[in-house]
């Protein structure tokens, strides 16, 4: 890892990627110390610490929540904006198409998904406020004064959502995972530390517990990341008159979705808590009885928050997948290549081949990860360890973009090494 910053660092442009992303990280900082008037911090801090859900949202908006800042919301309504979008593809067909067009119809459908962050900005913007009003937290405002702060929360996710693609486009790493990955980073030291002080109160046997299991996700994150099924190729070529074979291998990463899954599933399933939350203090008992069973049975340590979780970090790593993987693609390109995969013909055989390897594998990857993600919470009810479930989602995700940008770093690195070889 050290190697490879230290070559990227050696090349101008790479060094240029990696100061631009430097400087938007500590823009990103910055902003998330900035606060927005009429908050009693102090008691705010207080609930974060107390309640599990609210500690995932804090951690990430990257401390946003617990200083109340102008990115309070971090990037969460552009991730449901593109969980949405996403859905939405596979049920109209004119926005399926659009997504085959090549890098116009993905801009295109990324615009409408900048477009529909706005509403959802604004809808979870006034949640924050008649949440933190229902807990005391935040006193009646006037309109002008719910107008302005739900305008400001509004546009501190566009602003996060704009910085992000600046990464994306201009320094290293994907920006949207990449931001939630410096906001966790920025909170696991206070977790850590938090889960230390509990876990040294109840004795050894949870340290041991508490390290066992930062341990495996670490080292199950590492494993499902690099693994891969390499597929033989096989390519016929004219050598002085006569065919030579030559064997060549296509590499299926069993998890093809990387993080992304993780960052989806948990910005779904903290939705029932949510509004439960916000419709619990209501005047009619039917919807007051509702919502109370969605707080209650969606907590971060409920059964049906677990299960929840685990399906939708299994849904969703397959469904990224399909995004990404197109066997029909892969085959033709093979096809035209005049390669073949030994004992399937080429074409539609292929594609199939291909399609039922990927589904194979990525069973494996996403039972793995849904495994790692709900693993916290789980061993959160035998040890008491109310931050545990944050450190493990956090390690999860921090680990995850740790391997993808420096995979992306080397890409750079070998792309500009064989530009120099032919120049």
């Amino acid at each position: 890892m050290l190697s490879s910053i230290r070559g990227a660092w050696r090349l101008p442009e790479l060094r240029k990627k990696i100061l631009f992303t430097l400087f938007i990280i500590v823009v990103f900082r910055v902003l998330s110390h900035v606060p927005i008037p009429g908050v009693d911090l102090v008691s705010l801090r207080a609930l974060l610490e107390s309640n599990g859900f609210l500690g995932l949202l804090n951690l990430f908006s990257g401390g946003g929540l617990s200083n109340f800042s102008v990115v309070t919301l971090g990037l969460n309504p552009y991730i449901n904006a593109s969980i949405i979008m996403q859905l939405l593809t596979m049920v109209f067909p004119s926005l399926e198409e659009l997504s085959k067009e090549g890098e116009a119809g993905r801009e295109q459908i990324n615009q409408y998904t900048r477009f529909l962050t706005v509403p959802l900005a604004f809808i979870q913007s006034y949640s924050v406020y008649f949440l933190l009003k229902s807990q005391g937290i935040m006193g009646s405002l006037k309109v002008l004064e719910i107008v302005t702060m739900v305008l400001t929360m509004t546009a501190g996710t566009l602003l996060l959502m704009w910085i992000g693609e600046l990464i994306t486009e201009y320094g290293v790493g994907q920006g949207i995972s990449m931001l939630i990955f410096v906001g966790i980073v920025s909170s696991l030291p206070t977790s850590f530390t938090q889960t230390y002080s509990t876990v040294t109160s109840q004795g050894i046997t949870n340290i041991l517990i508490f390290l066992g299991i930062a341990i495996l996700v670490i080292a199950g994150v590492v494993v499902i990341n690099e693994g891969t099924r390499n597929v033989p190729i096989e390519y016929a070529r004219r050598v002085k008159g006569a065919y030579q074979s030559g064997t060549n291998y296509l590499p299926l990463k069993v998890n093809q979705a990387g993080v992304i899954p993780i960052i989806f599933a948990v910005s779904l399933v903290l939705l029932p808590s949510v509004i439960g939350r916000y419709f619990q203090n209501v005047s009619n008992p039917i919807v007051q009885k509702a919502a109370l069973f969605l707080s209650s049975n969606f907590s971060t340590a409920s059964f049906w928050y677990n299960v929840t979780y685990f399906v939708l970090v299994v849904g969703f790593t397959y469904f990224y997948t399909a995004v990404q993987f197109n066997p029909e693609k892969i085959a033709e390109d093979i096809k035209k290549g005049g390669g073949f995969i030994p004992g399937v013909r080429p074409g539609k055989p292929t594609a199939e081949y291909l399609n039922k390897v990927i589904t194979r594998i990525t069973l494996a990857g996403a039972l793995f990860l849904g495994a790692i993600a709900v693993l916290p919470s789980v061993v959160q009810n035998f040890t008491n360890v109310t931050t545990l479930t944050v450190g493990g989602t956090g390690l999860l995700i921090v680990v995850s973009v740790v391997l993808e940008t420096l995979r992306q770093i080397e890409s750079m690195m070998e792309t500009r090494n064989y530009e120099s070889f032919l120049e």
